[in-house]
């Protein structure tokens, strides 16, 4: 049991995106993909508990070692770099697509009010956002999605995790906005 952690240990921290069972198990035929499992959450409870700097957590559909989230001003300090902003229009574009997808580009800019080019343009650069393929009307608009990247960098297993829209509401009210 010990090496097989180690080799899952090995493998996810070589990989270069969150890794998934799936994938864990054609690396490691000899494993069943429910003992693969009971061992990821074996090691997931093991880096919870030791408290270190880093922990095992399920991000996109995979399993990806992460920098814990309160050290995130050490790693700024060690970066010497602000993190990666987005505009206020892009954050909204990105809203809208995430709950909205798959969406064409005028359904976003009528929700928005706005001209979405500039910041639709900007997240597709950041591969936040990619185009799913083309509606089937007049025109043949371009369809868009969001990417596994948007998954990872706000930390959600999919896209079920994202709070309702009565969640936000509620944060919206207790913070007094």
């Amino acid at each position: 049991m010990e090496e097989k952690i180690a080799i899952i240990e090995a493998i996810i921290f070589a990989s270069e995106a969150p890794l998934t069972v799936e994938r864990m198990a054609e690396i490691m035929p000899d494993t069943e993909k429910k003992e693969l499992i009971a061992l990821l959450e074996k090691v997931v409870r093991e880096y919870e508990a030791r408290r270190g700097g880093f922990c095992l957590m399920e991000v996109a559909g995979g399993f990806q070692f992460r920098t814990r989230q309160d050290l995130a001003p050490w790693i700024r300090k060690l970066k010497a770099a602000r993190p990666a902003m987005l505009s206020p229009a892009a954050l909204e574009t990105l809203a809208v697509v995430a709950y909205r997808q798959p969406i064409v580009k005028s359904e976003i800019d009528r929700i928005r009010g706005v001209d979405t080019s500039g910041a639709l343009k900007g997240l597709l650069e950041k591969r936040l956002v990619r185009i799913v393929g083309r509606k089937d009307v007049p025109g043949k608009p371009i369809i868009y999605g969001t990417t596994r990247k948007f998954l990872e960098i706000f930390n959600l297993r999919d896209l079920a995790e994202l709070p309702t829209l009565r969640e936000l509401k509620d944060v919206q009210e207790s913070s007094g906005a």
